[in-house]
């Protein structure tokens, strides 16, 4: 059985454990072939005027990534010299490593430029709850710098309900809420974009599009050529390999219809591992398993040694 100790001890080399300063921007070298992931988990001591949006800010971390990483912090106000975990190791989310790939459950993007053995990671905000972001297979159809906005006729009539219209048309410029660029996808109605308001990354906050960061944009529309294919999943539990280990990384499902029960997260648990017929027969620590699933903080755990027992006996683990 793995040593049950608290899951950040589990996920990062004990050198990294109390890194000081912001992370530079997350472009990341990638694992060898056959492993999975990328990144060190940093713990900082927040200043006293800390907050989580800023700390996020400071090292393209989502909001929301934070708050699990850290439970039990004030957000708000951390406090002077209060330890506070960077989320900043990653399993890479299957599929091929190719163009963008977007998994909701993460509210994260993954870029991966042709030709080089790095990619780019960065955090969204996604489609709230009645509006939201799309599963699909899609790819860049444009790119526009300082764009304009044309509300479409449902949101200038959810506005208007609200006691907040919205004018027909909004300039380029700093009240703009596409921020400095905007990448059109081929999925009708959907764009990859800036924001005027930096707060809602990392959250459930847009009518469907994918926000970013302005720098973190505008650093993606250099490198992304038009054509560039787009993979958007919806995946909260994913698997990866690492130095011959198995690990777990939750994050909390994304629901519109009602919080999931414990056995159907296990269900979503077990379905997520045995499509990954790479990893082979494991003997996983199925307490450990339990453990992070309800933990749902963003942080990949070792749940596997190398030796063999049965992946089918995953069905009946729970």
């Amino acid at each position: 059985m793995l040593s049950r100790v608290p899951a950040v001890a589990r996920c990062l080399p004990l050198a990294a454990l109390f890194a000081a300063g912001s992370a530079i921007a997350l472009e990341l070298p990638l694992p060898p072939a056959g492993e999975d992931i990328v990144g060190q988990v940093q713990v900082v001591k927040a200043k006293y005027e800390d907050t989580f949006a800023d700390l996020g800010v400071a090292n393209d971390l989502g909001y929301l990534e934070m708050i699990a990483a850290n439970p039990g912090v004030d957000a708000w106000l951390p406090g002077e010299g209060t330890e506070v975990i960077l989320p900043t190791r990653f399993i890479l989310p299957p599929g091929p490593r190719e163009g963008i790939v977007i998994n909701l459950a993460e509210y994260r993007m993954y870029y991966f430029p042709k030709g080089q053995n790095v990619v780019h990671t960065y955090p969204l905000g996604i489609g709230r709850e009645g509006w939201s972001s799309p599963v699909a297979e899609t790819r860049i159809t444009a790119k526009t710098p300082n764009p304009g906005w044309t509300p479409p006729k449902s949101i200038l009539e959810e506005h208007a309900a609200d006691g907040d219209p919205l004018p027909s048309y909004v300039p380029p410029g700093p009240n703009n809420p596409l921020g400095p660029y905007k990448m059109t996808l081929s999925v009708p109605g959907y764009l990859i974009h800036g924001t005027n308001k930096k707060f809602g990354i990392g959250m459930r906050v847009s009518h469907g599009c994918f926000r970013m960061l302005n720098q973190n944009v505008l650093q993606l529309a250099e490198m992304v050529p038009v054509g560039t294919p787009v993979r958007i999943l919806n995946e909260p539990y994913k698997f990866g390999r690492s130095n011959g280990k198995v690990y777990l990384e939750a994050h909390a499902p994304l629901e519109d219809t009602g919080a999931p029960s414990v056995v159907d997260k296990h269900t979503a648990v077990i379905n997520a591992l045995l499509k990954r017929e790479e990893l082979g027969e494991l003997r996983l620590d199925w307490e450990v398993v339990r453990e992070v699933v309800a933990a749902e903080d963003g942080l990949p755990v070792e749940i596997a040694e190398p030796d063999a027992e049965m992946l089918s006996k995953a069905e009946t683990a729970f």
